[in-house]
């Protein structure tokens, strides 16, 4: 009897089916990937059409400018420095910039700038507050704000601050890349001028030894230094030396009144010409009569 011959179960491949498969199927990513890169860069070019029409659309020009805050400097300053005085597109100004340019003008402290209603900017300012002139020796004399901070170099025929005080006998530092005022003798300047409803004080001199004296004025010689510069003037104005030390300003200064309340009732035909409060312990009072005669007295 024949034995049957076993043979392996044989599979062709066909390979030319299989490439045309794949073929089919690269040629479908590829135009898909064309299609994509197609797609995006007729975004991007229509995008940029886009931009550059609403770019120079006059719709979106600027057509109002608010600007709050103003006193020293003027509203065409401000529109000069941020290029608001000529016509410019309302989404191509750039808010941070634009407050940048503003801060750096000497009189402007704070600026905020905002964009509303599609043609609106508004402009908020807030002014440096002038508080003293400090004159230094072989220097310019500068301008400190509220906070003692200095902000720029004064400038008599522009700024119009003759009200207010001169100090001198304080020097610059330099910290952090800074030119400022530091020190105790400058933090004692800063409490006299803290001080208010005493007067309007002249001149404060600072000394190492022998602490702060104040010019004071006075503007109404029968009343003496309890008056205020803005409640009137007099052509009879005489400037009163105080010498206050290195502390307590606000008791010393309460005593100066005293000193004055006193005199006027005791003394009408006398005139205080200066008052050295270095110690409240002993206070010196000089005065003067009618006749020009200066005569010191011990309180």
């Amino acid at each position: 009897m024949a034995t049957k011959k076993n043979t392996k179960n044989q599979y062709k491949v066909q390979g030319k089916k299989t490439w045309k498969l794949k073929t089919f199927f690269s040629g479908k990513a590829l135009g898909g990937k064309l299609f994509l890169v197609l797609f995006v860069g007729a975004m991007s070019v229509g995008c940029i059409y886009m931009h550059d029409a609403v770019l120079q659309s006059p719709l979106f020009d600027v057509k109002t400018i608010m600007i709050d805050g103003l006193d020293r400097v003027s509203r065409d300053e401000v529109l000069a420095r941020t290029g608001l005085d000529k016509p410019g597109n309302f989404f191509e100004l750039q808010p941070e910039r634009l407050e940048k340019k503003l801060k750096a003008h000497p009189w402007i402290r704070m600026a905020m700038v905002k964009r509303k209603l599609l043609s609106t900017i508004s402009i908020k300012i807030e002014e440096q507050e002038p508080l003293a002139i400090v004159s230094i020796e072989n220097l310019a004399d500068i301008v400190i704000n509220a906070q003692g901070a200095p902000f720029k170099e004064y400038e008599p025929g522009k700024d119009n601050l003759k009200t207010l005080p001169v100090i001198s006998g304080v020097d610059l530092s330099l910290s952090d890349n800074t030119y400022l005022f530091e020190g105790d003798l400058f933090n004692a300047v800063m409490e006299v001028l803290k001080i208010r409803g005493f007067g309007q004080i002249q001149t404060i001199l600072g000394d190492e030894n022998t602490g702060i004296l104040i010019n004071i004025l006075n503007t109404y010689p029968d009343t003496s230094f309890t008056k205020n510069a803005e409640e009137g003037g007099s052509e009879n104005n005489t400037l009163i030396p105080i010498k206050l030390g290195f502390e307590k300003f606000e008791k010393k200064l309460a005593r100066a009144r005293q000193i004055q309340r006193y005199m006027e009732t005791n003394y009408p035909d006398k005139t205080i010409s200066a008052i050295d409060l270095f110690s409240l312990e002993k206070v010196f009072v000089t005065t003067e009569d009618a006749a020009q005669h200066t005569i010191a007295k011990g309180v």
